[in-house]
């Protein structure tokens, strides 16, 4: 079962990143931006910062939560969203919830790991639709997925998830948030 989640949430996944690649291809074509930014190179080798560093907030994500059980608890995260789930329900989520390794820094540091990497992508490549897209991504997470996430994580997690919620930033590390809150 979390083999077949795991595979059917994949190809959802790549399907919704390449649909808002699509459509911010699409957005640039229609209203007639240059397909390239012209950013001096200089600008551009500053794209390899946000790719390093949300590089490593993956890597420090994948130590303590592996990659099927990310993709088991969108799964289900997605069949929430198409209402086909109770936000309360567990069906083959088994995992507590985590607030350790990069979950001190950020509620969602897998939002925070991709954003940083594609829009580093998009300065990197110099492309306006690469950047464009990165932007509508970010975009997705934050407003979209993201807080339907965080009333899935209350739903589940109880207070447990509130008080931790209070004391972490949702998307991006802001340190002065988490020191105000000890």
């Amino acid at each position: 079962m979390k083999a077949t989640a795991a595979g059917s949430t994949a190809l959802v996944i790549v399907l919704v990143v390449s649909a808002i690649y699509l459509g911010s291809t699409l957005l640039i074509a229609a209203l007639r931006l240059p397909w390239d930014m012209s950013l001096p190179p200089a600008i551009r080798v500053l794209g390899v910062l946000p790719i390093a560093a949300g590089s490593g907030m993956l890597a420090w994500l994948f130590r303590y939560r592996g990659f099927v059980d990310i993709l088991v608890s969108t799964h289900e995260t997605f069949l929430k969203i198409l209402g086909r789930m109770p936000l309360q329900e567990r069906r083959i989520r088994t995992e507590p919830l985590v607030v350790v390794g990069p979950y001190r820094l950020v509620r969602h540091p897998m939002y925070s790991g991709i954003g940083m990497i594609v829009l580093g992508i998009g300065v990197l490549t110099d492309h306006t639709w690469a950047l464009l897209g990165a932007v509508l991504l970010c975009v997705w997470f934050a407003y979209g997925i993201g807080p339907f996430e965080e009333r899935e994580l209350k739903a589940l997690f109880g207070l447990a998830y509130e008080d931790y919620a209070r004391v972490t930033p949702r998307i991006v590390p802001i340190p002065s948030r988490r020191l105000r809150s000890r």
